[in-house]
């Protein structure tokens, strides 16, 4: 049997390295993707005698594909269908990164949203009600999160442990048209 697949995307500079790092620690491989120049960091997460296999996809405004890193996102999401989306958003620019969210949305892949960079939006005056968030995307788990200083990892791993375990097994070559 093999390990459940997850996947970071979001925008650039929205801290998915900065997640990915904390859900895997120093369990990372770093290569290419086939045939690109893009680097693609892949890592274990071990939490709660679960063994699960993480992506760090290139950052990313839309799964239109105008750029490589757009349409390795993009593939890497409707060909590969991993188990959960972990779609990371700036909490200091969300509407912008809800975008993308819509998006994956469409894929009908399960998704938890980390709402991240909680301090930044709180220093600039910007707070932003998670839990509406949450109802207003249909019961979407929405984790706040200030990843650079370890806040909400424990519960972005609860998530996803949570996620993975109730996700339908994805069918292989299954896909969806975006």
């Amino acid at each position: 049997m093999t390990m459940p697949l997850i996947a970071l995307a979001g925008n650039p500079n929205t801290g998915k390295s900065t997640i990915f790092n904390a859900l895997t620690g120093s369990r990372q491989h770093v290569g290419n993707w086939p045939g690109k120049t893009v680097e693609k960091k892949e890592g274990v997460l071990r939490f709660q005698n679960q063994s699960i296999t993480v992506v760090d996809l290139p950052g990313t405004y839309s799964l239109s594909a105008y750029s490589l890193e757009e349409q390795i996102a993009r593939d890497f999401i409707v060909h590969d269908r991993p188990h959960v989306v972990v779609n990371v958003v700036d909490a200091t620019n969300l509407e912008r990164n809800l975008y993308l969210t819509a998006q994956i949305l469409e894929t009908g892949i399960p998704i938890i949203l980390a709402l991240n960079m909680q301090d930044l939006a709180a220093a600039r005056g910007i707070t932003v009600d998670s839990a509406h968030l949450s109802h207003l995307l249909d019961g979407l788990p929405v984790i706040p999160m200030a990843a650079s200083l370890g806040q909400g990892v424990p519960a972005l791993k609860q998530a996803i442990i949570q996620a993975v375990t109730a996700a339908p097994a994805t069918a292989p070559g299954a896909e969806v048209v975006v």
